[in-house]
């Protein structure tokens, strides 16, 4: 017979600074499909869907806002 033993082991997890924040824009209105791509900073992505807006009339953008996280464990 195999035995193990479990443990809980507490963790947690936070944003990592060094990971930076990833900031897109994507057009949802039906059939564009158009995307802003990665950028650094929330600005170029909103710049981006502006322009979009102005050019196409496409008024319906989802935003997408990634962070890094690091996970330990707690002490």
């Amino acid at each position: 017979m195999t035995r193990a033993v479990l443990r809980y082991v507490p963790h947690t997890i936070r944003h990592a600074p060094e990971g930076g924040v990833t900031y897109e824009a994507f057009c949802v209105a039906e059939g564009c499909g158009a995307e802003s791509g990665a950028h650094g900073e929330q600005g170029d992505a909103q710049d981006w869907a502006l322009r979009h807006a102005g050019r196409t009339g496409h008024d319906l953008f989802r935003r997408v806002f990634t962070d890094h996280a690091r996970v330990t464990r707690a002490t």
